[in-house]
């Protein structure tokens, strides 16, 4: 137990946890737009996180990214990543919804068939990278299933520097890009799923599809646009990501995905604010529980407070679904 050094340095782990568990909340928000809509756990959704930061490697790759460029074009490479990112992560999420779950639904499939495609989607992603990626970066990436891992690292953007100091607690660039553009993105896509014509038809259809069909919602269209905005805030989580921790494998969406899916359940899967709240509630526990205990432990510490968490709130911390989302 190392409880006085969590006291001690509390400030800096507490603003450490925030900036991983923005993270986190990104990520989540896809499986909270589809479940909100569709009752689905989509476990694929990891994998479009993880299409995104191969997007931006590539696209980085191809522009000849050096560590540390002047201001002007690391600013360049960080929108342009971000658009690619965006792009690519959101088609992907389209995709595997017309390719896979459209014809699921057509056919009236059970919940659990569902479930079991989603798993297997996110497999077969995870290989295909791990098969088809090395020919194009030169080297050997991970597989799943125990085979020895290599890292793909990445190119420094944006040097970390401490931009200012409270008492103890050292704030830097890095961590101060990470959350504030993660809850920008939040922010913005609560304000249309609440504001506007579009996140009307969503909610509409969320709490029920029979009447928003007969008031003349769309509901295909209403689930293109669920999985196209939850891909896009999986791929501007894959950015941050190669922002902050400079990195990328094929099965990095794996254990992220479930850390997303956790901060989902936890802030109440099916909540936009509860996905927030879920994430950076989860990426200070994460930090906290690393520092009490080893690193190796983090994972553990996350779950449990799942489960305690569940114990006395099943419906998470917020509990409110997408169809009576209010602003």
């Amino acid at each position: 137990m190392h409880f006085d050094e969590l006291i001690g340095h509390l400030g800096q782990h507490t603003v450490d946890g925030l900036s991983k568990g923005a993270i986190y909340a990104l990520i989540a928000l896809g499986y909270t737009l589809v479940y909100g809509v569709l009752r689905l756990i989509n476990f694929a959704h990891s994998e479009v996180f993880m299409v995104g930061t191969f997007a931006v490697l590539i696209l980085w790759n191809q522009l000849g990214v050096e560590n540390n460029p002047p201001v002007g074009q690391a600013i360049l490479f960080l929108v342009l990543g971000l658009i690619v990112a965006a792009v690519a992560s959101g088609g992907t999420a389209l995709a595997l919804e017309r390719v896979a779950y459209r014809p699921l639904r057509r056919k009236n499939a059970p919940p659990l068939i569902f479930l079991i495609t989603a798993i297997g989607l996110s497999l077969v992603f995870v290989e295909l990278f791990g098969q088809v990626l090395p020919k194009l970066l030169g080297g050997v990436l991970p597989d799943v299933f125990g085979r020895p891992r290599q890292i793909v690292g990445m190119p420094t953007i944006i040097e970390q520097k401490t931009l200012f100091t409270i008492g103890n607690t050292g704030i830097t660039n890095i961590q101060l890009i990470v959350f504030v553009a993660a809850v920008a993105m939040m922010a913005l896509l609560d304000w249309f799923i609440n504001r506007t014509r579009y996140g009307r038809g969503v909610r509409a259809v969320a709490q029920n599809p029979e009447t928003a069909a007969l008031m003349g919602v769309n509901q295909e269209r209403v689930i293109m646009l669920i999985f196209v905005l939850g891909g896009i805030m999986a791929g501007a989580a894959a950015l941050l990501w190669s922002m902050r921790f400079g990195f990328t494998q094929n099965s990095i969406g794996f254990v992220l995905g479930l850390k997303a899916f956790t901060a989902a359940v936890l802030g109440g899967i099916g909540n936009l604010r509860g996905a927030l709240l879920g994430g950076l509630f989860l990426g200070i526990v994460e930090v906290y529980g690393a520092t009490l205990f080893a690193s190796n432990w983090e994972d553990v510490i996350a779950f449990v407070v799942l489960i305690v968490v569940l114990m006395f709130r099943p419906t998470g911390l917020l509990g409110e679904s997408l169809g009576r989302a209010r602003a």
